[in-house]
C-alpha cells in the first residue's frame, strides 16, 4: 500500500485548506493511505491516520529553525519518511525550510551532489509540459551539479512523461555556446561530452514555453526567477485581458465569443494544477506544494507525489544515476 504524509500546517491558508486537499485525493484514492500530520482537534481521522504535531514552522523560518521544531508538523512528516511508515511527504511550508529538513533528515542519494526542485511548465504545445530544475532548491550551484541537474531531469521526463530520449537545454542569455554565465558554460561543456543525454544546447528564456525543450536545467536562483516571472506574467495577462473584456457591450459579447479559448488558457497557466515541485537527489519522494496552496492545489501536490511513487521515480533516478 502505497502510504504518503501530509503536513497539515505548513501553509498561507492553514489547516482548512490542506484537509480539503487531503479530502479531494482520498476521494479519488481511497487506497492510497494518508497520515495527517499537524494539530488532531483541526484534522479528520475519517480520511487518514493522525500524527499530531503541535507545534508549526514559519514560512520565513530558517533551516536551523526547522531543524531544531522536531515537534513541528513539517519535521515529523518527513521522519514517516525516514522511517519507512510513508514513501512520500508534501508541504506548503517555508521551501528553505522544508527541504532543507528534507535533505539532511533524508540525506542524497550516493553520487548526487546537490539536490534540486524539478517542476513542469506548460508549453504553448497543448498538452506539453518542460520540466525545469533547479527551480530554487539553491541560489548557487556550480557547473558540475547543473550538468546532474540535467541528467536527473533526464530521467524524470523519461520515467514521467514517457520521452525515450528527452531533449534537454541549458537556460542561458543566448542560444550560443560561448553564451551564459561561468557555471552556465562550465555545464554545457561538460553535457557536451555526455553521450547519455540527448543535449541540445542553450535555450534562452523566451523561448523556454514554447515546447521545443522537454528538459531545462539551470542553477536554482536563475530557475526560480524563470518560476516567478512566468507566474507573474500569467497573472498579469488574466488581468489584462479581463480588463479589456468588460470595456464595454462589445467587448463583453466578444468575450462571449471566445470564452472557451480563454478558459483553456487559464486552465494551462494555472499554477493550480502543476500542485507541487519535487525536489530530486533525496532517498524518498519529497513533493513542496505552493505556500498559498489551496484545497484544490494541495490535492494536486499529493497526486504529484502519488505519481512519483507508483513509477518508482527515486529508485529510477538511483539506477539511472549508477549506470
Amino acid at each position: 500500500m502505497i502510504s504518503i504524509a501530509l503536513d497539515m500546517m505548513g501553509g498561507d491558508l492553514g489547516s482548512a485548506a490542506t484537509l480539503e486537499g487531503a479530502k479531494i485525493f482520498h476521494a479519488a484514492h481511497p487506497e492510497v493511505k494518508l497520515i495527517l500530520v499537524g494539530k488532531k482537534e483541526e484534522l479528520s481521522s475519517e480520511i487518514g491516520e493522525i500524527v499530531d504535531a503541535r507545534d508549526v514552522v514559519a514560512m520565513d523560518a530558517g533551516p536551523l529553525e526547522a531543524l531544531k521544531a522536531r515537534e513541528s508538523s513539517m519535521y515529523k512528516a518527513v521522519e514517516l519518511v525516514k522511517a519507512n511508515e510513508a514513501q512520500g511527504v508534501v508541504s506548503c511550508g517555508g521551501t528553505g525550510a522544508y527541504l532543507s529538513c528534507a535533505t539532511v533528515r533524508l540525506r542524497l542519494i550516493p553520487g548526487v551532489k546537490r539536490s534540486a526542485l524539478i517542476t513542469a511548465f506548460p508549453t504553448k504545445i497543448k498538452g506539453k509540459k518542460v520540466v525545469v530544475l533547479d527551480a530554487g532548491a539553491s541560489n548557487e550551484n556550480s557547473g558540475e551539479e547543473i550538468a546532474q541537474f540535467a541528467l536527473m531531469g533526464s530521467l524524470y521526463s523519461k520515467f514521467v512523461y514517457g520521452l525515450e530520449s528527452p531533449k534537454v537545454y541549458l537556460l542561458s542569455n543566448g542560444g550560443e555556446e560561448h553564451k551564459g554565465s561561468p557555471e552556465g558554460k562550465e555545464a554545457f561543456a561538460l553535457l557536451k561530452e555526455d553521450a547519455k543525454l540527448n543535449f541540445c544546447g542553450n535555450i534562452e528564456a523566451r523561448e523556454a514555453l514554447s515546447g521545443e525543450a522537454d528538459v531545462i536545467a539551470t542553477d536554482g536562483f536563475s530557475g526560480n526567477l524563470l518560476l516567478k516571472s512566468t507566474e507573474g506574467t500569467a497573472k498579469l495577462m488574466s488581468g489584462m485581458l479581463k480588463d479589456a473584456f468588460k470595456r464595454n457591450i462589445f467587448s463583453m459579447l466578444g468575450y462571449l465569443l471566445c470564452k472557451k479559448g480563454i478558459s483553456e488558457m487559464k486552465e494551462t497557466m494555472s499554477s493550480k494544477k502543476v500542485g507541487g515541485a519535487m525536489l530530486v537527489g533525496v532517498n524518498g519522494t519529497v513533493v513542496k506544494a505552493h505556500g498559498n496552496s489551496d484545497g484544490e492545489a494541495f490535492a494536486n501536490a499529493i497526486e504529484v507525489a502519488y505519481k512519483l511513487i507508483s513509477s518508482n521515480m527515486v529508485d529510477k533516478i538511483k539506477e539511472g544515476l549508477s549506470s
